[in-house]
């Protein structure tokens, strides 16, 4: 397959992708049929039967990915007439490629086309995951300097915000802190927070905020009146979460949030030094 014949299909299948109002991606599949090099309708609902078994035995709803819909399509003489059609998203139609006459050069280009289309969502979604955990912990950093400062400000004494903190952690977890850096299998010197999964990271700040709130609005004075809103406010946090089938202590440690940072920061100066360096050429 010449460079020009890449170059030429990739066009041709990007200028018919679509997308919905929540901006999902799709192809029609009378599109399709004629990318793939099909002529006949009939030989290409062969190759989408094969590819929504397929769906189907991946363990995939083929409702999601294989949607019908209708099309007006032009007759003779300024007649029209609807056709069934079907509106097809990147894994379908990678499946329906998978599914093709490998032998027509058209199948062989999508097989590749669409698997590193794929690849490259699951990446994009990876990205704005772990993007997201980031942000969700230095927001909680920030919530416990104010906890820590307000702590301070009302008992006149920095020693009890690791004290109230770890009475948090224990009724949030029903474990010590101790005991569930040892589940997770974590070093005494790191943060249990750098490795819990988002919506924990979600709780716990949630919970202290809440506990700032109460402290300067009902003016507590004393680690004890503190320690004790704290612990409701994560106790009831933990009720709802438990209400809604997620057991806090439960759920597995994910990665070091500090490495996920550092992954991030080193993949973003390498998209600016790539964009620096296009900026370069074209200036030449």
């Amino acid at each position: 397959m010449t460079a020009n014949t890449i170059q030429t299909l990739t066009s041709d299948f990007e200028s018919f992708v679509n997308k919905t109002d929540e901006n999902v991606e799709f192809w029609l599949a009378r599109d399709l049929q004629h990318l793939l090099g099909y002529t006949k309708w009939d030989n290409f609902k062969n190759v989408i039967l094969k590819a929504k078994t397929a769906c189907e035995v991946s363990g995939h709803d083929i409702d999601d990915h294989f949607a019908e819909v209708g099309k007006t399509i032009e007759m003779p003489k300024g007649a029209t007439k609807e056709v069934d059609d079907l509106m097809l998203t990147r894994f379908a139609c990678y499946l329906i490629a998978q599914n093709g006459d490998s032998k027509k050069e058209q199948i062989a280009f999508a097989q590749t086309y669409f698997a590193i289309q794929t690849r490259k969502a699951e990446l994009i979604e990876l990205r704005l995951l772990e993007n997201e955990r980031v942000q969700t912990r230095q927001k909680l950093v920030e919530t416990e300097k104010e906890l820590s400062k307000v702590i301070f400000e009302q008992t006149g004494g920095n020693q009890n915000f690791a004290i109230i903190r770890s009475k948090g952690d224990q009724a949030l977890f029903n474990h010590t802190t101790a005991q569930m850096k040892a589940k997770y299998k974590i070093k005494d010197t790191k943060p249990l927070a750098d490795f819990m999964p988002t919506i924990l990271l979600k709780a716990k700040d949630f919970a202290t905020e809440i506990t700032i709130h109460n402290t300067k609005q009902n003016g507590m004075k004393t680690e004890s009146q503190i320690s004790t809103e704290h612990v409701v406010n994560n106790k009831a946090v933990r009720e709802t979460l438990i209400s809604r089938g997620i057991t806090p202590e439960n759920l597995p440690a994910e990665e070091d949030v500090k490495k996920v940072e550092r992954k991030l920061h080193t993949e973003d100066k390498k998209v600016l030094k790539n964009v620096d360096r296009l900026h370069k050429g074209t200036t030449k």
